[in-house]
């Protein structure tokens, strides 16, 4: 049983501006299943210094570092691992310009210009390129391994072969569709 093209993965972040309010959580929520992405993995947490410190070490020494660090680690963010066909620009289209103002006018119905509040306050974070997205997802899923889920996992996702738990905001193997070609065809 194969597949027509892998999926690819991205982490999405909703930062905790967002978090805090449990109507735009529900919102973008909705809307990454209204467009098909699948969620691998979900996390809430509060990011601690050492995990912001490399989640944005390419903007160390620029003007905005420390307040992009105080604000990451000021309260809850929901993490979660999507997988889509072309995950990563479809995200990044749904959240739209990283600059609040820009988005605001100029792509107001994306995550951003609705939940965004300054460029630092910017409601979400998304991988940027298939290198970036695992060098993230390492980060904060430190026990996942992107080559064993394209192995193992990946068909099943394609296939929509799954279960959605929305109180976890996951989406898991259907266990009732695995047969033993299945099995087979991930060895």
């Amino acid at each position: 049983m194969k597949s027509k093209q892998l999926l690819q993965l991205t982490l999405a972040v909703l930062k905790p501006h967002v978090v805090k309010s449990p109507f735009a959580v529900q919102k973008i929520r909705d809307i990454i299943i209204d467009n098909n992405f699948k969620v691998v993995r979900s996390l809430r947490k509060v990011i601690v210094p050492s995990e912001a410190e490399l989640f944005y070490s390419d903007h160390k020494g620029k003007f905005f570092y420390n307040r992009l660090l105080t604000f990451m680690c000021s309260g809850p963010s929901d993490i979660h691992i999507l997988a889509g066909h072309n995950a990563i620009v479809r995200w990044r289209m749904l959240m739209g310009p990283t600059k609040v103002y820009q988005a605001q006018y100029n792509a107001p119905e994306t995550i951003r210009g609705i939940f965004g509040l300054s460029d630092t306050r910017n409601a979400t974070h998304g991988s940027d390129s298939p290198d970036s997205a695992e060098k993230e997802i390492k980060i904060f899923f430190k026990d996942f391994d992107t080559r064993q889920w394209i192995e193992n996992e990946e068909i099943f996702f394609n296939l929509g072969r799954l279960k959605f738990d929305p109180s976890s905001f996951v989406h898991t193997i259907d266990k009732s569709y695995v047969t033993d070609d299945d099995r087979q065809s991930t060895k």
